[in-house]
């Protein structure tokens, strides 16, 4: 019997082309994230499962790949045995948690503020279907050990200078705070309890509308005067009136915080993006404890970056509190909005080396392909097929711009396609 070619549900093969435009996304976002001052790491895709189940990843916590003990750890012998009795590590879901563990193992030798960089695999036991994968890439900016506003505003502008880079432009900024959505839902009179599934349901707004989002909070059962308290929030505050949020139970610090990152990024963005207030934003993640903010491109409304502070995070390692922050682009969703639109990245013209078997002399093709290697190019040598008008055509749909010949004198010379 034939083995199964196709890659495991949830996973991609990449063809040349594909893998072509992944790879320069990433140098992109990358040279972009350094040229703002952050330092790439990495960090392992295992990470003990005590930590992942631990770290308030919402229902992500549902997705993560656990991996079985191994030798004599395994003892499938024991009766009643339970999932965690016979498993001890897991794939990460997320590069927040592994950041977080890296910082309190590593905190002595590095700077503070430290401004980090990871672009990497994360894995998640989704229902295999189209634009969900089970294995993606992440690409992060993250601050440690900085608590002023002026974190989150580096962020946004480090962030929205890649998708410029990109050619995305029509994108806006998204923004609300963890404390601005306990206060105000506290206030309409939700209880602690109930707040983490209040929130859930307003992050269906963009998708079930206001409707939709007011005939959820009536089917968990929740008071009718609640509700509205909470309806008329989503109506009454914007970005030009933000204050009014002291109305409503809300902390003046996270009120100021909000306006100071608003002005902030409002100001170096020179209208090239805006930023907006929005109450309805969530965001998945438990461990957010204030600012939060998404990106949203397209008349669509596709979110292709989040993120957010998590103070409390890596106080779970080293029992003190250390501020952080970070940001993640949608990198999946970026490459795919690329391919939608035909884009094709500049990269040094590829030049195709043709060798005829017969005649040519192999040791001049690789000699003369190093000169033009050193000037830049990217040069392949391809021996001459017998249908070569065919194999021209095929040269170019594979991203080829010009090929080479020996011509009489056994000069090589280069030439435009003519198909």
């Amino acid at each position: 019997m034939n083995m199964n070619t196709n890659p495991a549900r949830g996973m991609r093969d990449f063809l040349p082309e594909d893998k072509e435009i992944r790879e320069y996304v990433k140098e992109i976002i990358r040279d972009t994230y350094k040229k703002s001052g952050f330092q790439e790491i990495e960090t392992p895709a295992v990470e003990n499962i005590e930590n992942l189940l631990g770290s308030s990843g919402g229902e992500n916590l549902k997705l993560i790949y656990k991996i079985l003990k191994r030798g004599e750890k395994l003892d499938l012998s024991s009766s009643n045995l339970s999932e965690s009795d016979l498993t001890d590590l897991g794939l990460r879901y997320d590069l927040t948690l592994p950041l977080c563990r890296y910082y309190a193992n590593n905190r002595a030798n590095l700077p503070k503020p430290f401004k980090s960089i990871q672009i990497g695999e994360v894995y998640r036991a989704e229902r295999s279907q189209k634009g969900r994968y089970r294995c993606f890439v992440q690409c992060d900016v993250d601050v440690m050990a900085e608590s002023d506003t002026i974190v989150e505003i580096d962020l946004i502008n480090t962030v929205a200078n890649a998708l410029v880079k990109l050619s995305l432009d029509e994108f806006k900024v998204r923004i609300n705070d963890r404390r601005v959505l306990k206060g105000a839902i506290n206030f309409a009179g939700f209880s602690d309890e109930q707040f983490e599934n209040v929130c859930m349901i307003l992050d269906k707004l963009d998708k079930i509308h206001k409707k939709g989002v007011l005939e959820e909070l009536k089917k968990a059962g929740y008071e009718e005067k609640k509700i509205l308290v909470l309806m008329n929030l989503l109506d009454d505050i914007t970005s030009e009136n933000i204050e009014d949020l002291l109305k409503y139970g809300v902390e003046s610090e996270a009120v100021e915080s909000l306006k100071a990152i608003i002005e902030g990024v409002t100001e170096i963005a020179r209208g090239r993006y805006k930023i907006e207030f929005d109450f309805s934003l969530v965001r998945g993640m438990g461990y957010y404890t204030g600012s939060i903010f998404e990106i949203e491109y397209g008349k669509l409304g596709y979110s292709v970056a989040g993120g957010g502070r998590y103070d409390e995070l890596i106080g779970r390692f080293i029992g003190e509190k250390v501020p952080a922050c970070g940001f993640s682009i949608g990198f999946e969703r970026i490459v795919d909005i690329l391919k939608e639109n035909k884009f094709s990245p500049e990269l040094n013209k590829r030049i195709a080396v043709i060798l005829d078997s017969e005649k040519d002399s192999r040791k001049l093709s690789i000699v003369e392909a190093e000169k033009l290697r050193d000037e830049g190019y990217i040069v392949s040598i391809i021996l001459k097929q017998k249908k070569f008008g065919k194999q021209l055509t095929k040269l170019v749909n594979e991203g080829f711009q010009k090929f080479a010949v020996f011509n009489e004198n056994n000069e090589l010379e280069l030439k435009e396609f003519q198909v």
